[in-house]
């Protein structure tokens, strides 16, 4: 199994708006240049994380998003199978029906086993914990962003080193 490009940056964008905190309105593009997600497809992601009930999408220039619920309240799989649906391994998992021998098929029950506890971490893991480690999203910096002029001229030297 492999998430979608679009789970993975709902799990970003919920990331960064626990940081922030509940309640907190954070503008779109804030979230798109720190967390590292295209503008276009977080608009897209927001539709979805905000029909889950986990955001509210505020309209108009001083727009943004906003957590609903507390980041203790969020697991990851919630924002998982919000965004792929529900998971499964294997279309004898999804629909048991698709084949004759599922009720008494070994390898349907392995396959369900894998399922249910690959879905038992994911919702062992809410925000909260999330915002306190270190994990493989980018480090989110409530402060303000580098000019643009740093960020090139940093590139520029790790160009020269290389």
């Amino acid at each position: 199994m492999r998430l979608t490009r679009a789970a993975e940056y709902a799990i970003r964008c919920m990331v960064y708006l626990s940081k922030q905190g509940r309640g907190v309105l954070t503008s779109r593009q804030e979230i798109a240049e720190r967390a590292e997600i295209p503008g276009h497809f977080l608009a897209k992601i927001a539709q979805d994380l905000a029909k889950a009930g986990f955001i509210e999408i505020k309209q108009g220039p001083r727009g943004g998003f906003v957590l609903l619920r507390e980041p203790v309240d969020i697991s990851l799989l919630d924002v998982v199978e919000t965004m792929i649906g529900e998971i499964y391994l294997n279309d004898c998992v999804a629909r048991p029906s698709s084949c004759k021998v599922t009720t008494s098929c070994a390898v349907h029950r392995v396959w369900m086993d894998v399922r249910d506890q690959l879905r038992q971490t994911l919702a062992r893991v809410h925000f909260d914990q999330l915002v306190k480690e270190e994990s493989c999203v980018p480090t989110f910096s409530t402060a303000e962003p580098a000019p643009a002029e740093s960020f090139e001229s940093e590139s520029i030297s790790r160009l020269k080193q290389q």
